[in-house]
């Protein structure tokens, strides 16, 4: 990598104890002394910039990261030379464990603003979680998170129409802002309706036209990215089941 791609290392050190993110990215119950040891697994922060790659699949896989700042997805491509979109990250959440497997990363992560994250090496999370039981659980919980999220995505691909699969996604993501402290019920998206569309397997027209219907029955109101849950009960009621993807994936 570049070496502008990367921040002063000693002006903008990170301390995962004064991080504002910490109750999002790292696990509750440690004391000053381990987190005076996990502030030492940072190795710096990086910026990428909108539309740039934080890595791409076939990188090694050296690191995972801690969201600072900003929004990411993940693609992978398919055998024909599609690009399938598989999840939208927020500041707060860890991005890069796709590598673990196979030792190189097997989707690519772009940046959909301007962006932060926080670089954790892999092999040093390795050696402070053999030492701290709490850290181990902790990756543990984010493993186990990203196996149900994908299960919940699997739901609503196969047995969800449109507006469930809308509902579902608005409600998701606004339940994990308002965890970050925003509000419950606004929300700018930060990609665009044909990577909406994408993730939930949905044409850009069906999305629009269920975008549409929600404006029309009183549900959200619409300005371009801007969107305003207007009915929280009308948007929940339009789920038949209750689904991990909509209730589940929270903070760590």
């Amino acid at each position: 990598m570049q070496q502008e791609e990367y921040m002063d290392q000693k002006s903008l050190k990170v301390a995962c104890s004064s991080c504002n993110l910490r109750e999002l990215c790292l696990p509750v119950g440690l004391s000053n002394e381990e987190l005076g040891r996990l502030d030492s697994l940072i190795a710096g922060r990086r910026r990428i910039k909108r539309g740039e790659t934080l890595y791409k699949s076939g990188d090694s896989f050296t690191a995972i990261y801690a969201i600072r700042t900003g929004f990411f997805k993940t693609e992978v491509n398919t055998p024909d030379g599609r690009e399938q979109v598989t999840g939208f990250q927020m500041m707060g959440e860890i991005v890069g464990l796709d590598g673990i497997v196979q030792d190189h990363h097997s989707c690519n992560a772009i940046a959909l603003e301007d962006s932060e994250v926080c670089i954790m090496p892999f092999d040093r999370i390795e050696e402070l979680s053999r030492e701290f039981g709490t850290l181990q659980r902790h990756i543990h919980k984010i493993m186990s998170r990203e196996i149900v999220r994908d299960q919940g995505v699997m739901l609503i691909l196969g047995n969800m129409r449109a507006d469930e699969r809308l509902a579902a996604f608005l409600m998701n993501l606004v339940q994990r802002l308002h965890a970050r402290g925003f509000s419950q019920s606004e929300v700018i998206l930060r990609m665009t309706r044909k990577e909406i569309g994408n993730y939930l397997g949905m044409q850009l027209e069906t999305v629009s036209r269920t975008f549409s219907k929600f404006v029309d029955d009183g549900i959200i109101e619409v300005n371009q990215r801007h969107i305003v849950i207007k009915d929280t009960d009308a948007l929940k009621g339009l789920l038949s089941v209750p689904t991990s993807f909509s209730c589940s994936d929270q903070p760590q």
